[in-house]
């Protein structure tokens, strides 16, 4: 098992691991192409190509040959990063894939001077919340978006 760097090359890849591993959330929260078109159950290639055209980064985590996971890591001022499209396949949570990707972005952030990385979820996902909790994030303000039908918790790392 281990984490790769990605490139444009895998944006298909990547881009089936995000709309697989979020189908569950879209489902449980009645999020649809008509009430959330951006959410990432809808993930395609061309809105990964266009987060690497934005200076996102993509990691990959493989189990032999089988990509599992992956997660993106941003850097849109200095000091601060954000940590975006955490996904596992519903087949392989619960093993700590998604803790090892979190990880490896707070390893990332701190080679880059990164002091602070922050996460939006959806506010009334309770489970990911106590999870990312769980991992040493702390709870932020909450937001309400009027093109979102849920709202928004933001949450943060200090480096």
């Amino acid at each position: 098992m281990n984490i790769i760097t990605t490139t444009t090359a895998d944006a298909e890849i990547i881009s089936a691991i995000i709309s697989e591993s979020n189908k569950d959330v879209a489902k449980e929260f009645g999020l649809n192409i008509n009430n959330n078109p951006k959410h990432p159950s809808f993930c395609n290639k061309d809105w990964v190509l266009s987060d690497f055209n934005r200076g996102e980064e993509y990691f990959i985590y493989k189990n032999g040959e089988a990509n599992i996971g992956c997660v993106a890591f941003e850097n849109p001022k200095p000091s601060v990063a954000y940590l975006n499209r955490l996904s596992v396949l519903p087949q392989h949570r619960h093993n700590g894939v998604g803790e090892k990707l979190v990880n490896h972005v707070i390893r990332y952030a701190k080679n880059k001077d990164i002091h602070r990385i922050s996460i939006g979820i959806i506010a009334e996902h309770i489970r990911l919340k106590k999870w990312y909790l769980k991992l040493g994030f702390i709870e932020g303000q909450i937001k309400t978006f009027p093109h979102l039908p849920f709202d928004v918790q933001y949450m943060s790392f200090s480096v």
